[in-house]
């Protein structure tokens, strides 16, 4: 029983990152000002996940002394998406993609000092073999040209995404999932909202499908199923295991962007594929 139930949580867990993965096809095929991308993007999933919560009966209420940062991690899931979009407008699938998973090591570094949690020498080296393999995808990136400010938007993106994980893994255990992230939508759209109206956000006519499928399938359902990770696991343990999800995302760039991977991109993925199998296991053991 408690075999198939480590598996389930797994399963839903991969399963979380395999939509969230979508982000980087979508982020590079919607030909939108990425502020703009992103507020239709919040006010979309918002929406949805609005509905959801109102059909399952789920409460909105939050205390008062939580909200200051449930606020904050709006804010940070705000950035880490605009920086992020940003980061594959200058470069690709794989690059964008890459350079935010430097999140895992940001976050097994602050984890500890954040939520004194007792610091586990083996994230260190497991969030290593994800760096390595991202070297590898990665091996010939030129500093000199819009690929440096693709990887330095990328890092930026991964601190706030890591901080934003944090901050809402404290709040994971009382409040739900959806309405956790439902708030944070709500932050986001209240910053970004005066953008439709200073940036052209007519191209939404033609592209209403793809920025519908990127607020309901990468983040009402993707990014819902990876905060209700939080409960099952650890912060770190969740972030290390979603490193999954660049390689879920080359191969989706690959099959509708035809962004075809080099070998050194399949060894990559292999180097990041084995950190996630070595944690799922050593969790679960």
């Amino acid at each position: 029983m408690q075999t198939n139930r480590h598996f389930r949580n797994i399963l839903e867990l991969n399963l979380a990152m395999l939509f969230v993965s979508t982000s980087g096809a979508l982020g590079r095929y919607i030909d939108m000002p990425v502020p703009v991308i992103i507020c239709f993007r919040a006010l979309f999933a918002g929406i949805l996940l609005y509905i959801f919560c109102r059909w399952k009966g789920i409460s909105f209420k939050t205390s008062s002394k939580d909200r200051p940062m449930i606020i904050l991690s709006g804010i940070l899931m705000g950035l880490h998406w605009v920086t992020y979009f940003y980061s594959l407008k200058l470069s690709n699938v794989a690059i964008g993609m890459l350079s935010i998973f430097t999140y895992p090591v940001i976050t097994a570094l602050l984890e500890p000092v954040l939520l004194k949690t007792r610091f586990q020498k083996v994230h260190l080296l497991l969030a290593l073999l994800v760096l390595i393999g991202i070297y590898f995808l990665v091996p010939d990136l030129d500093f000199s040209n819009s690929y440096t400010k693709a990887v330095g938007l990328g890092i930026l993106s991964a601190l706030c995404y890591s901080l934003r994980n944090i901050i809402t893994k404290t709040k994971a255990s009382t409040y739900n999932g959806s309405v956790l992230m439902w708030y944070q939508l709500v932050v986001v759209s209240a910053f970004l909202l005066p953008f439709l109206f200073i940036m052209n956000s007519s191209g939404i006519k033609d592209q209403w499908i793809s920025t519908l499928v990127l607020a309901l399938l990468t983040t009402a359902i993707g990014h819902t199923l990876f905060i209700a990770s939080f409960k099952r696991f650890s912060i770190t343990t969740a972030s290390i295991i979603s490193s999954v999800q660049p390689v879920y995302g080359i191969i989706i760039g690959m099959i509708f962007l035809g962004e075809i991977p080099v070998l050194s991109t399949i060894i990559g993925g292999v180097l990041i594929l084995t950190s996630v199998v070595i944690e799922s296991v050593r969790t679960y053991k």
